[in-house]
């Protein structure tokens, strides 16, 4: 006779599922805003009617690709300055018609050229030295080269995407080069409905600015911290260097 199906049966069973998934260092989770970063934050610029997301430092779309798969349907600009990583990019793109990619270059605080710093893994790439507390916890952060690129201020290069957008949302992911950005961004800031920042805890670029200072400036700008995600972890002793950080208008 077949032992009846118990709440205690389905625990048991999910703990050996469980056990057996990070025996191969994996894990299994419920799909849910507080397990799933882009899905928290589809929800947040949901509720704030977001209709228009600026990827600032988009690499090869992974960010944007998420925000789809989280269900986000509003329009996408990715900017990105390296030159193999925007070739992916467009690629990644080609398909979707909300999603457009901007030519190729560094967004900042003043339009020229600047020479950027390719990272081995590509996403740790940036116009800032990078120090050492980065490097030791990402073997694969290390240079390999540099390259020259246009550069913009976002008051330059944006507000030809706002025709047909009443809320939009700014993503910025540029190792250290965060502070530059916000600089560029005076005038379009005032319609801007919500930031996505990375805030280090600790030096990890030469000469940026840390997670306090980020924090003061942008509620000094009139945004709230809305919501704090995992970021970079140091593997060796589980330090956390860096976070990602939401801060809206409210």
């Amino acid at each position: 006779m077949p032992l009846p199906w118990t709440l205690h049966t389905k625990d048991y069973l999910r703990r050996i599922i469980r056990r057996s998934i990070h025996a191969i260092g994996f894990d299994l989770r419920r799909l849910s805003p507080s397990s799933n970063p882009a899905l928290q934050l589809v929800k947040t610029i949901n509720r704030f009617e977001v209709d228009l997301v600026l990827d600032v430092g988009a690499n090869v779309g992974q960010f944007a690709s998420e925000l789809r798969t989280a269900g986000f349907r509003g329009e996408l600009v990715s900017f990105e300055p390296l030159s193999r990583a925007h070739q992916d990019l467009s690629n990644a793109a080609i398909r979707d018609p909300m999603w457009q990619i901007h030519p190729r270059c560094a967004i900042g605080d003043h339009d020229g050229e600047i020479e950027i710093n390719i990272a081995q893994n590509s996403v740790s790439s940036s116009v800032l030295p990078m120090l050492e507390a980065h490097s030791l916890a990402a073997a694969d952060s290390a240079y390999m080269g540099t390259e020259k690129v246009p550069i913009f201020k976002l008051d330059t290069v944006a507000p030809a995407y706002f025709d047909r957008s009443n809320r939009p949302f700014l993503k910025i992911d540029t190792q250290g080069f965060e502070w530059q950005v916000l600089d560029g961004a005076h005038n379009i800031y005032p319609r801007i409905q919500g930031i996505m920042c990375e805030l280090s805890l600790v030096p990890l670029y030469e000469g940026q600015r840390l997670w306090i200072d980020m924090i003061r400036r942008l509620e000094g700008d009139g945004f709230t911290l809305w919501s704090i995600q995992q970021g970079f972890i140091d593997p060796h002793d589980g330090r956390t260097l860096q976070v990602d950080a939401v801060f809206m208008r409210i």
